[in-house]
This record gives C-alpha cells, sequence and structure tokens, in this order.
C-alpha cells in the first residue's frame, strides 16, 4: 500500500445498519492502494449534521487530496470504473440469461445422452431461454410493458398485448421443452417472434429510433437493436423447428 496514496471516508455505520455502499467504497480504496481514514456515522443525527455540513444529499463521501470525490459511483468514475448505469452494462442481465440458459442444457444433455453434442441441446438452449427472458418480464410486468409500448406494433394498438406477451412467451417456451402440443406452442412462436422482429426492425431500422430494449423486463440498459432482434429470431426458428417436426411425425 502506498504510505502517499491517503483518502478521507465518512459512511454510516449503526447499530441497526450498515451502509452498503460505504463498505464497498471502503474495498474500492484498498484495492487502489490507499491508506483510508474511516470515519463512522453511528446515528443519523450524525449522518444529517455531515451532510448538511458538507452541502451533499447522500452517504458515503470520500475525500481524496483533500478534494471530495462523492459516493461509490463517484469513486468508481474517478477511477475510470464502468457504472452499472453505462450502456455497456446493460448487457449484463441478457448475458446472464444466455449463458444460464446454455448450461442448463448442455448440462442436460450430458446427463440424458452422456455428451453435449446432441439436437436436444440445442433446442432446450433455445426453449430455456425463452423461459427466462419471460420470467425477466414477469418480475417487474409493468416496467417492462413501459418499455415494450415504445416500439412494439402490436401492443401499440393493442395495449393489454403488452401484459399478454410474457406469458405467451413462457408457455410456448415450457410447451416445447415437454415436447407437448406442438401445434398450440409452433403457431405462438412464430405470432410473437415475427411480430418482434417487425417491431424491431422498424423502430430501428426504419425510424432509426434510440430505445431501451424490454427482452429482459426492466434490468439493465439494453439499446434496442441487435440483442432484440436475435431474440425474435430464435423464436421464431424454434417455432418453425417445432411445425416442422410436428408436420414430419405425422407423415
Amino acid at each position: 500500500m502506498d504510505p502517499n496514496k491517503h483518502a478521507v471516508l465518512y459512511r454510516m455505520v449503526m447499530a441497526k445498519h450498515v451502509c452498503p455502499f460505504g463498505l464497498k467504497s471502503k474495498h474500492l480504496l484498498e484495492r487502489r492502494g490507499y491508506r483510508i481514514e474511516d470515519n463512522w456515522l453511528a446515528s443519523r443525527e450524525e449522518a444529517e449534521a455531515f451532510k448538511a455540513a458538507h452541502d451533499v444529499a447522500t452517504t458515503p463521501q470520500a475525500f481524496i487530496a483533500g478534494q471530495r470525490i462523492g459516493g461509490y459511483t463517484d469513486l468508481r468514475r474517478f477511477f475510470g470504473i464502468e457504472t452499472a448505469g453505462d450502456s455497456e452494462g446493460g448487457y449484463i442481465p441478457v448475458l446472464c440469461v444466455f449463458g444460464s440458459a446454455a448450461a442448463i442444457a448442455l448440462a442436460a444433455s450430458w446427463s440424458v445422452f452422456g455428451t453435449i453434442w446432441t439436437v436436444s441441446a440445442a433446442e432446450w438452449f433455445v426453449s430455456i431461454t425463452m423461459l427466462l427472458l419471460a420470467m425477466s418480464k414477469m418480475q417487474d410486468i409493468e416496467q417492462f410493458s413501459t418499455r415494450f409500448l415504445s416500439y412494439d406494433l402490436l401492443a401499440r394498438r393493442w395495449v393489454p398485448y403488452a401484459h399478454v406477451y410474457p406469458f405467451l412467451e413462457w408457455m410456448a417456451g415450457a410447451l416445447m421443452i415437454a415436447h407437448v402440443l406442438p401445434w398450440l406452442s409452433a403457431p405462438i412462436a412464430l405470432f410473437i417472434g415475427i411480430v418482434g422482429a417487425v417491431s424491431v426492425l422498424h423502430a430501428v431500422y426504419v425510424q432509426k429510433c434510440a430505445l431501451e430494449c424490454a427482452c429482459v423486463g426492466g434490468a439493465g440498459r439494453l439499446p434496442l437493436g441487435f440483442v432484440s432482434l436475435t431474440e425474435n429470431l430464435f423464436v421464431i426458428g424454434m417455432g418453425l423447428w417445432t411445425l416442422a417436426g410436428a408436420l414430419s411425425s405425422t407423415l
């Protein structure tokens, strides 16, 4: 730890509340090699008095070389670290969904067939992704519907579709995993996928709007575009694959 690097930190540490952002700020400063003068605000009164004295709205507050840097997010920016609100950070939720779906599909394929290289693994990956994306939308369906209404052509004409969509996606994914009722799951997937793809193409590439994607509900700040279109193309592809399988089984 560099003895010339010194920081002063004020954070709330009370009997019934320890500020998590204060802990994160302290840890970040330690990682950056700073000696920390760690000042605890042990009561609400102390915290309010500190905020009034320094004319700040929140704690923690970090000072480096006599300069007030601010709270945890300000510290991250000071050190050139991406914050959760940065556009790149918006990809994290959708990457978690795709990564989890892939892990589940490959694990299931290995367990059932003894190998990950199976058609079922690909089918499960897409279907499980549909389920997880639908679940993400359902967790805050109002936030999802608000984003969805900003670009989906059908939802703009019939607002309840913004609330129905996640349940249709979830149902199609579940039926496809079980390989049951293909004559229901395939049309649902094709319908929502085609409407979604056309809506994204129209908003992004025709109207050239800068909007946020609703594919993971209210999580992250993912820009509408490639990821949204990919989701819809996956759904369309799975719908066609399921329909083809159902037709071949009847011949």
